[in-house]
C-alpha cells in the first residue's frame, strides 16, 4: 500500500498574531464566524500576512484541496491501495479515511477544514470520524503507520522516474512526502528525518501534479491501470 504525506501544508487557522487585522476581521464578519475559527488564506489576508514568519509558505488551503481531490478520487484509492495524510505548517497531522469524499467546491472545503481544525474531527459528534486531526510529530506518524522512513520529493533531490520512486518506497516500506506549500523549501527538521531525497523534474512542480504522477505510477505497478 502506498502512503503519501503532504508535508508542511499551507493549511491552518488564522494565527493569533494577525487575528485583529482589518482584513481578517472583515472576512470573519462576512462569514459570521470568529476570526480564530477561519482559515488563513493569502487571497483574503495578503496584507495581514506581511508580518508572519515564512509567509511565502502559508495561506494556501487550495493546494491541499486539489491534492486531496486527486488522491481520494483516484483508482488507486478506490482499490484500497492508498493512504494519504496532511501534515500542516503548524504541526498537526490530519488523518483521512479512504472512503471520504472531499467537497469539490472550494468554499465548502474551507468550511469543512475550519470545522475540523476547531472541533478536532468531522463529523464533530462521530465516534468513528471520517477525518480527524492530532498533534503528533512526523516521527510518531511514521511509527503509527509502521513505515521505516520517509522519501522526500524535492527539486534538488536525485532525479528518478516516478515509477522507480514508488517501487523503491514499496520495496523498502517507506512513506513518500510531498510539499503542501507554494514556495520555499522544507524545514531543517523535515530534511533531517528524510531517508532519501528524489526529484521527478528539473524544476518545481505544483503539489497536485506530483501527487497525480506518483499515484498514477502506483496504479501501473499494482496493475490497476
Amino acid at each position: 500500500m502506498l502512503h503519501l504525506i503532504l508535508l508542511e501544508s499551507a493549511l491552518e487557522l488564522v494565527p493569533r498574531e494577525i487575528i485583529r487585522h482589518p482584513a481578517v476581521l472583515k472576512n470573519a464578519r462576512r462569514r459570521k464566524k470568529k476570526p480564530a475559527e477561519t482559515l488563513l488564506d493569502v487571497s483574503l489576508h495578503y496584507h495581514a500576512m506581511k508580518t508572519l514568519p515564512n509567509r511565502e509558505k502559508r495561506g494556501r488551503p487550495d493546494i491541499v484541496h486539489v491534492s486531496l481531490l486527486n488522491a481520494l478520487e483516484s483508482p488507486l484509492n478506490k482499490e484500497g491501495k492508498l493512504r494519504i495524510y496532511v501534515h500542516t505548517y503548524d504541526g498537526h497531522i490530519i488523518f483521512i479515511k479512504p472512503e471520504t469524499r472531499i467537497p469539490r467546491n472550494y468554499n465548502r472545503f474551507v468550511g469543512l477544514m475550519e470545522q475540523l481544525l476547531t472541533k478536532g474531527k468531522v463529523p464533530p459528534d462521530a465516534e468513528d470520524p471520517l477525518i480527524y486531526v492530532k498533534t503528533i510529530t512526523l516521527e510518531e506518524l511514521l511509527n503509527k503507520i509502521k513505515k521505516k522512513g520517509l522519501i522526500l520529493l524535492r527539486e534538488n533531490g536525485e532525479r528518478k522516474k516516478p515509477i522507480d520512486i514508488v517501487k523503491y518506497a514499496l520495496e523498502n516500506d517507506l512513506a513518500i512526502g510531498i510539499g503542501g506549500f507554494p514556495h520555499g523549501d522544507f524545514s531543517k527538521h523535515i530534511l533531517e528525518i528524510a531517508t532519501k531525497e528524489f526529484s521527478i523534474y528539473h524544476s518545481s512542480l505544483p503539489s497536485w501534479i506530483v501527487v497525480s504522477r506518483i499515484i498514477t505510477s502506483a496504479e501501473i505497478l499494482y496493475n490497476i491501470l
